[in-house]
């Protein structure tokens, strides 16, 4: 087997993993959610009503900042629905995961051990707070 043949088992090992699974289904259920999808609809709304306002030559800052706020409090709702909750904390898990599995392989192309290599010490498997490991 070709070293593009084992990425694809790879593949497939991931997506039969059980913390991915319970991310697919929690975002199921947030895809499912009817308040929660009104919610994220009209976040868009605002955020393109914040855009169009944006563009004029004459915006008007008192209504850029109204609409800043709402889309802050619906944004809010949004992230405190419990669905969504599930699914970004299920979501941060996996991604920390998937970070580890990147890194053995990346640091094994780099010529470090296999068996022993993984993500760099302090390193929280999210990369928005990194300068970069990879």
């Amino acid at each position: 087997m070709d070293i593009i043949e084992l990425a694809r088992e790879l593949g497939k090992a991931v997506q039969q993993d059980e913390d991915y699974i319970k991310m697919r289904i929690a975002e199921q259920n947030s895809e499912s959610d009817e308040e929660l999808c009104k919610l994220i609809a009209k976040n868009n709304s605002i955020r393109e009503m914040i855009s169009d306002e944006a563009c004029k030559p004459d915006r008007d800052d008192a209504k850029m900042q109204e609409l800043n706020k709402e889309m802050r409090h619906v944004y809010a709702q949004i992230m405190s629905n419990e669905n969504m909750a599930e699914f970004t904390r299920l979501r941060k898990e996996f991604d920390i995961k998937i970070h580890r599995v990147l890194a053995i392989v990346q640091n094994s192309a780099m010529g470090e051990n296999p068996e022993t290599t993984d993500l760099s010490q302090g390193c929280s498997g999210s990369c928005g707070s990194c300068s970069g490991c990879m």
